[in-house]
């Protein structure tokens, strides 16, 4: 593997953001995990948890961004704790904002090859934490350490996944949603960027082609090419379309790079750019890839941290769907 090495731009720029942006990082201690936690227990389970991503996402490339997104979904409601994996009525994967996740399958797989390995060991949410970052790497993007030792929720509740973002918040609702999980302007510009891979329903920008704001016109921040591309792309609601539009299959800053041609498929994509406050820092990120995923492995170890339960505060379920029974 090439070592990276920053470039002079890439020094002064990431001075500059960390000196308008509080890193807010903690050690990993902190949050009561660490990076030896399956050592003695399940030395093997980052070795299987790889190869099993790697085995799904060799059948199926579009599982990559599909990872990274249940991560997300799980540490946006209620910390990371495997919440979303919980499956029963009124449970948070059954709210209408998680009908498209997937993934779980992926999940299972991997759980059931550690329960014959280190049985009732390893939990679900490490599980998700882990494949979400392998995820990212086989999809060209950067590797970062995982610190290990969360343990599983017990509650999941459909209503509360209202608080994940569905494309068409403003900048300001985005940044009280990353505030109030002890994350920053940088995390959200940067953890954005997922979307230089992975797919959208055409649903979620219906109103942007052909309704915006009740005008019956389409938004007119939104490229007018790329709004005729969609158009024809998006005859039904139920159809996909690339989040990227230009390299959709390709871990890169591409993303940032449209947003400033106007061609951001989410509204809240593309408010990033035309705000005062996350204006400048999609600008660095269009033009310093090496800065983009530098960052992108810094703010989804953040992620991953985001009200981890540990101790005695959660259990380690022996299947992913369901709360212990005994």
């Amino acid at each position: 593997m090439k070592a990276f090495v920053p470039s002079a731009l890439f020094l002064v720029t990431l001075h500059l953001i960390s000196a308008t942006v509080r890193a807010g990082g903690l050690p990993v201690e902190a949050y009561g995990l660490s990076f030896q936690y399956y050592q003695e227990s399940c030395p093997n389970f980052e070795a299987i948890v790889s190869r099993k991503v790697k085995e799904w996402i060799k059948k199926d490339y579009t599982l990559a961004p599909a990872l990274m997104r249940l991560h997300f979904h799980d540490c946006v409601v209620r910390g990371c704790d495997a919440s979303i994996l919980l499956n029963y009525p009124g449970s948070e994967r059954s709210a209408a904002e998680s009908k498209t996740l997937r993934g779980f399958e992926v999940i299972n797989d991997i759980k059931a090859a550690l329960e014959k390995s280190c049985p009732k060991m390893v939990s679900c949410a490490d599980i998700l934490t882990s494949a979400a970052r392998d995820a990212t790497v086989l999809a060209g993007g950067p590797f970062w350490m995982v610190p290990y030792g969360r343990k599983d929720g017990r509650v999941s509740v459909a209503k509360e996944a209202s608080k994940v973002p569905v494309g068409r918040e403003n900048v300001t609702s985005l940044l009280q949603l990353f505030q109030s999980e002890g994350l920053n302007v940088l995390d959200l510009v940067v953890l954005s960027g997922a979307h230089t891979i992975g797919r959208s329903t055409c649903g979620s920008i219906q109103s942007r082609l052909y309704n915006y704001k009740s005008t019956g016109k389409p938004d007119p921040t939104l490229n007018r090419e790329y709004g005729n591309y969609l158009k024809r792309k998006c005859r039904w609601a139920s159809e996909y379309v690339y989040l990227d539009g230009r390299t959709p299959k390709t871990f890169d800053n591409m993303y940032y790079k449209n947003l400033q041609k106007k061609m951001g498929l989410l509204s809240t994509d593309q408010y990033l750019n035309s705000d005062s406050r996350t204006g400048p820092l999609v600008s660095a990120l269009a033009t310093q890839p090496e800065l983009f995923n530098y960052q992108f492995g810094v703010s989804m170890a953040k992620l991953g941290n985001v009200q981890v339960l540990t101790g005695d505060e959660g259990e380690v379920r022996t299947n992913c769907n369901a709360v212990n029974r005994y």
